[in-house]
């Protein structure tokens, strides 16, 4: 069985100090994924080295603007290969994307941490994110066809159907849940597109669960949140997945990210 995390810390540093690395450590991952790192290579493997995650491989994509993103794959075994960027060069250095492959015992696994920003509905802003979401596409395509089995992670700030956000009605319009986020969802995840939502195949139609609540207001209490947060698996893979879990914390007290970690077990 193998296990994979993929979380937005929200922060590597407020999520250690919070707690958030001994969190994800119990959950005893074989693969973890991070977003939002918000460090530089240096300090994120300084802070990692001392923790529960000492001896692990990191495969870290810093955004050039300090505070800014940034993706990771750890691993237990050092990978066979690591790659950055989405593959368009306006993304090069934003701390978006990285891919690292590792071998499992059905072959090799392209374990994939990705980080979208929000957008803004009607702005270059929006714009931009389009753009990475149509790069990330196309990337996703050529890793496909490689062959072997991927898995691509994160956060992608968009809730793909109206069971994956509580205020759905009062968000359409909205970057998050445009129709144009959603389209692109739609396109990786049917037949021809060769990936499938792994969490929602096994969660059920839903509502939620949901894996981001704003810190503000009574969001978290009321579970007034978003599904933004994913495992895509390759076809072939998503046969594989057996289990997966939203790790939402008891209390607000207890939250160490405004994100929950998704897990998810497959059976390699």
């Amino acid at each position: 069985m193998l296990r994979v995390v993929s979380a937005n810390v929200n922060g590597i540093r407020a999520a250690a100090r919070r707690g958030g690395l001994d969190w994800l450590a119990a959950q005893q991952p074989d693969v973890l994924t991070l977003q939002e790192v918000r460090a530089g290579d240096d300090l994120l493997r300084e802070l990692l080295a001392v923790g529960p995650f000492a001896g692990w491989h990191v495969s870290h994509d810093a955004s050039l603007v300090a505070g800014h993103a940034g993706v990771a794959v750890l691993t237990r075994d050092e990978p066979l290969d690591v790659r950055h960027g989405v593959g368009r060069r306006e993304f090069a250095g934003t701390g978006r994307w990285v891919e690292a492959d590792v071998a499992t015992q059905s072959g090799l696994l392209t374990a994939v941490s990705v980080y979208v920003h929000t957008g803004e509905a009607g702005t270059p802003r929006q714009d931009t994110k389009l753009r990475f979401l149509d790069a990330m596409g196309r990337r996703m395509s050529a890793l496909r066809r490689v062959g072997g089995h991927v898995v691509v992670t994160g956060d992608l700030n968009v809730a793909h159907r109206e069971a994956d956000l509580k205020n759905w009605k009062g968000n359409r319009g909205k970057a998050g849940f445009l129709p144009a986020e959603r389209a692109l969802l739609d396109r990786w995840t049917s037949t021809r597109g060769g990936y499938v939502d792994v969490h929602r195949a096994l969660a059920g139609e839903g509502p939620g669960p949901y894996t981001w609540w704003s810190w503000r207001g009574q969001a978290f209490d009321n579970d007034a949140g978003w599904r933004i947060d994913y495992h895509l698996a390759s076809r072939e893979m998503a046969t594989k997945a057996v289990k997966a879990t939203v790790g939402r914390a008891s209390s607000y007290a207890e939250r160490w990210s405004d994100h929950a970690a998704v897990t998810v077990d497959y059976d390699l």
